[in-house]
């Protein structure tokens, strides 16, 4: 006989560990083949054979589902939100003063290990689109003088913060991999400004 306690609740397919798994292939599915942008989590749900309300209650905000999809250990709003205070003119100074102590924590080996599998794995697009349709999202308009250039001016930061993590945590180069990160961080931030609201030649 079954119990009002033995009832499924409404929305909730047995097997939860099954079902998040199934969300999250839905999920690295759709964002590589449509994108960040394109990709919601009605059409993710759909996928998965489940209720909206299901996704947001596992997962959260689509960036943090995002997070999940790739093995990210960290929302990527925590560090991109805050910029969004941040004036134009610090944006260069700011950014590198928040990754590098990230990537150099406990939870920057997740990153970091999540880096390597994505290089060597067929998930680039997924980061790409990411990247294009997030980051320059949140960034590229504040940034778009002259207009038109916003997009370049954040894919140029892009390639040094690459760089850096390249040199650093993937090829270990020495000495650069033992310097402080605040002295990488102030290094490289003058140059990034530079990216973000400088001349750039051919720009513009």
């Amino acid at each position: 006989m079954t119990t009002g306690q033995d009832r499924k609740r409404p929305g909730r397919p047995p097997g939860p560990s099954d079902t998040r798994e199934r969300i999250l292939a839905v999920a690295r599915d759709l964002f590589a083949r449509n994108g960040f942008d394109n990709t919601s989590i009605r059409s993710i749900a759909g996928g998965a054979g489940v209720d909206a309300a299901l996704v947001h209650h596992y997962f959260g905000t689509k960036t943090q589902l995002f997070a999940a999809a790739i093995h990210i250990p960290i929302d990527p709003m925590t560090v991109i939100g805050p910029l969004r205070d941040v004036p134009v003119d610090q944006i260069g100074h700011v950014l590198p003063a928040l990754l590098l102590p990230l990537w150099d924590s406990e939870m920057g080996k997740g990153f970091i290990a999540t880096l390597r599998s994505l290089l060597a794995g067929s998930d680039v697009s997924m980061v790409r689109s990411f990247l294009q349709d997030v980051i320059t999202a949140e960034v590229g308009g504040r940034v778009d003088d002259p207009p038109g250039t916003g997009r370049i001016r954040v894919q140029f930061v892009a390639s040094q913060l690459v760089g850096v993590v390249m040199a650093r945590y993937i090829l270990e180069l020495e000495p650069f991999k033992s310097l402080p990160v605040e002295q990488i961080a102030k290094t490289i931030a003058p140059n990034l400004q530079r990216y973000l609201t400088g001349d750039l030649p051919g720009l513009g």
